[in-house]
């Protein structure tokens, strides 16, 4: 392939990533704009965030495993139409109902993840792929940046409606684009989808993460949280059962087993605790009025604002990663990233009195972001059959928001557990949260450290199944 192909098909998959990355967390501090708006209650308007989650969690893995199957291009327009299709409806959206369906219909999107990093795989030069996927990386996790800091300049200068006319233009450019200039990769996998496979994934994954987003509204105790926690677990052992079983499983297990693929999985989970709890309180913590002892009592784009050093730290380690990992390998950048993680929560645990030290903090966990995310790709798909890529790199992606919505759950718990006669949350509740992601990370370091990553002897072939080329262990 030329490289200006090259180059384009690259801009066309960091733009649809991106922008999904963006719609991800550039509603959250837009929220109560809308649900004024819209004439909501506070409950029904945490849908439209609980709606995107659920939505992606399902169709990530789901649609990253139908394009390595039927083809990755074919796949990656469907899934960009989808996405257009759910921003216009939400751009048009006349009640909270609609704007709730369109979000669903957007989560459809998180499949961009994983399709993305196949066709990297299966149509850049090898010696481009490592670094192209760290790029990527980079864009993802800088796109929730975006959304943090973008949200109220857009919310104050126009209107939220917007935060969904502007994804339409620009989703709707990179759909021609795709069509035109995209290749379709050659490798497909063999077999057919397993839909019962994916029925009982998309069972599980809703009986667990439904209750994870609703539990501070329904009650940690109550019998909806306890059902639908009793009932993820019944349904992923039938899952795990009837995937082992199938003749064409929509995730194979024996991938998901590879020591460097449940290692890396495992720190997912850890540090997708740490890093979603992260975007989702500390905007909330400087917005407080100063009257409850601590906050600055921010705007929604002064708080935008403060994230903008974790945005650009993020960029930036994320594209440094794709330099580094030839020379240090992408073990050493996952646990440096975690790492970096667990310090920042530890220094936020102790000094959160002005609004420097919570640029610096974000700055530091923004460097975490981008050497781990960068990391986790590439450690993937390299260690992946190039027709499992779509399938594996999707559930780790997934995982990776589970351990966000276990994170920001038991923060919530810490933070909104006990309230001051204002309704505000005290302080010591963010110093406790801030230690358990500081812990979380931690545990997350440790994880990476198991992971056991090697180095491809010299001049020996790259690994096509599950057995790979003989190693060096670095």
């Amino acid at each position: 392939m030329p490289r200006s192909s090259t180059r384009l098909t690259f801009a066309v998959l960091a733009t649809g990533a991106g922008v999904f990355s963006m719609l991800q967390s550039l509603i959250a501090p837009a929220l109560p704009t809308v649900q004024h708006a819209l004439h909501a209650s506070q409950s029904t308007a945490t849908w439209v965030m609980t709606a995107y989650l659920l939505s992606a969690s399902v169709f990530t893995p789901i649609l990253g495993r139908v394009g390595d199957l039927v083809g990755k291009k074919r796949t990656l327009v469907a899934v960009l139409l989808t996405v257009l299709a759910g921003c216009l409806v939400a751009a048009l959206a006349p009640d909270i109902g609609v704007l709730i369906v369109a979000r669903v219909v957007q989560g459809v999107g998180g499949a961009l993840f994983p399709l993305s990093f196949g066709i990297i795989r299966d149509e850049f030069a090898p010696a481009e792929v490592g670094g192209s996927i760290s790029n990527l990386s980079a864009v993802i996790a800088a796109g929730g940046g975006v959304g943090m800091v973008a949200a109220g300049p857009i919310v104050s200068a126009l209107d939220y409606r917007w935060l969904f006319w502007i994804p339409v233009a620009i989703v709707a450019a990179t759909v021609l684009i795709a069509v035109r200039y995209v290749p379709e990769s050659p490798k497909r996998a063999q077999g057919r989808a397993s839909w019962t496979g994916a029925a009982l994934l998309s069972a599980w994954l809703v009986a667990l993460l439904l209750p994870l987003s609703q539990a501070g509204q329904w009650g940690w105790g109550s019998p909806k949280v306890l059902g639908l926690f009793a009932a993820a677990v019944v349904l992923f052992a039938v899952w795990l059962t009837a995937e082992a079983r199938s003749r064409s499983p929509l995730i194979d297990l024996r991938v998901m087993r590879l020591p460097a693929v449940w290692t890396t999985n495992v720190a997912a989970l850890l540090f997708g605790a740490g890093m979603y709890a992260i975007w989702s309180f500390l905007p909330g913590f400087v917005q407080t009025p100063t009257a409850a002892g601590y906050g600055f009592g921010a705007s929604v784009t002064t708080a935008g604002l403060l994230m903008l050093p974790m945005l650009l730290a993020m960029f930036v380690s994320g594209v440094l990663t794709g330099r580094l990992e030839p020379r240090v390998g992408a073990k050493a950048l996952l646990t440096t990233g975690a790492a970096l993680g667990a310090l920042a929560c530890a220094i936020l645990s102790l000094w959160d009195d002005t609004q420097w030290q919570i640029a610096v903090v974000a700055g530091l966990f923004g460097l975490g972001i981008g050497l781990a995310f960068a990391s986790m790709a590439n450690l993937i798909v390299g260690s992946v059959p190039p027709e499992q890529t779509g399938a594996a790199t999707g559930m780790n992606a997934n995982i990776r928001t589970i351990g966000g919505s276990i994170g920001a759950a038991l923060t919530s718990v810490l933070v909104t557990g006990r309230l001051q006669p204002s309704g505000l949350p005290y302080a010591s509740g963010y110093t406790h949260g801030w230690t358990l992601l500081a812990l979380l990370c931690l545990a997350a370091t440790g994880a990476a450290l198991l992971v056991p990553t090697r180095r491809p002897a010299p001049n020996a072939p790259a690994a096509t199944g599950l057995t790979q080329a003989p190693a060096r262990v670095r």
